[in-house]
């Protein structure tokens, strides 16, 4: 893949050798380029407007000085915005559902390898969610809690539907799901796109809680 084409993104990461290793294992795919990094949500809103471009900022949220929920309340006004990964520990279950409501497109642990990281920031960059399994479980148990439970809906869902619904649930990606299922990629899309009309839903977090809200899956 020429430079041209490849993802760029920019680090965030107070914890400097973190950061080292993920901009040189990042660096190292040929489809990703790391267009900067930075110790601060400060410094990265500095790089962005002096006109660093990028795609995707890969963010810790516990930063020293301003938080990293501040820079996703700012970063989410623009007309011009990247996505948003965030690297968490899981250490606050309100922040985490603060993040997604504030417009993060996932979430994925720091010990997390680096296939899984480089495949969750393409899977984001085209326009998927990266959901783990573990905050799904959180998400909706704060989700409950803050909101109470609704009714169960069945959402008329084929089975197929709901085997998709099951795999999103674990984190697979499209392709993943397309290899488990033995269908192509453009077909486990399409029944996305189904699944998200039937359920009134926008992305994979929003499907995800809402399966779980209705006893579909477990996770």
């Amino acid at each position: 893949m020429a430079m041209t084409d490849a993802i760029r993104i920019l680090i965030c990461e107070d914890d400097s050798k973190l950061r080292r290793v993920l901009a040189v294992r990042l660096a190292s795919q040929p489809d990703i380029e790391v267009a900067g990094q930075t110790a601060s949500a400060e410094r990265a809103l500095a790089l962005l407007d002096e006109g660093l471009s990028v795609d995707l900022v890969l963010l810790d949220l516990e930063l020293p000085g301003m938080h990293g929920l501040e820079f996703l309340g700012i970063v989410a006004g623009r007309a011009q915005r990247p996505d948003i990964l965030i690297l968490t520990s899981f250490s606050d279950q309100d922040t985490v559902f603060e993040a997604i409501q504030r417009g993060a497109s996932g979430y994925l642990v720091k010990t997390a390898g680096l296939d899984r990281l480089a495949q969750c920031i393409r899977d984001i960059h085209k326009g998927g969610t990266v959901l783990e399994p573990v905050i799904a479980k959180r998400f909706w148990n704060l989700f409950r809690a803050n909101r109470g439970r609704a009714p169960t809906s069945p959402y008329d869902l084929t089975d197929d539907e709901l085997e998709i619904l099951h795999l999103l649930a674990k984190g697979l990606t499209n392709p993943e799901m397309g290899q488990t299922l033995g269908i192509g990629r453009r077909n486990v899309k399409s029944t996305l796109e189904t699944i998200y009309r039937k359920m009134s839903v926008e992305n994979r977090v929003e499907a995800v809680v809402a399966a779980l809200q209705a006893g579909l899956i477990t996770v």
